[in-house]
């Protein structure tokens, strides 16, 4: 078995310009503030996925009731509001 040389790993760095502007950072880059921004980033598209969920909730209507229970049932206005959609809710959850 052949061992390979210490040195592997790209080299070492080398001079680069210090006026180039990246979006990514630019070479080897190592933000101090990286798990904050990620974590800001992350709660960021948490809280807008969640407002797209919650539009799309309010605004689904089924002018065919399911035959069968399914996940949205539980956050759909439909199901909350209108009585012979409530009747369908309540037949798949098991509710009296």
């Amino acid at each position: 078995m052949v061992r390979a040389p210490l040195s592997t790993g790209g080299g070492a760095r080398f001079p680069y310009p210090k006026d180039v502007w990246s979006p990514a950072g630019g070479w080897w880059s190592q933000p101090k503030a990286w798990k904050f921004n990620t974590a800001v980033l992350f709660g960021g598209i948490l809280v807008t996925t969640l407002g797209i969920a919650v539009v799309s909730w309010d605004r689904e209507k089924r002018y065919v009731m399911p035959n069968r229970w399914i996940p949205s049932m539980m956050f759909e206005r439909q199901f909350r509001q209108d009585p012979d959609a409530k009747k369908v809710a309540e037949k798949f959850s098991g509710s009296p």
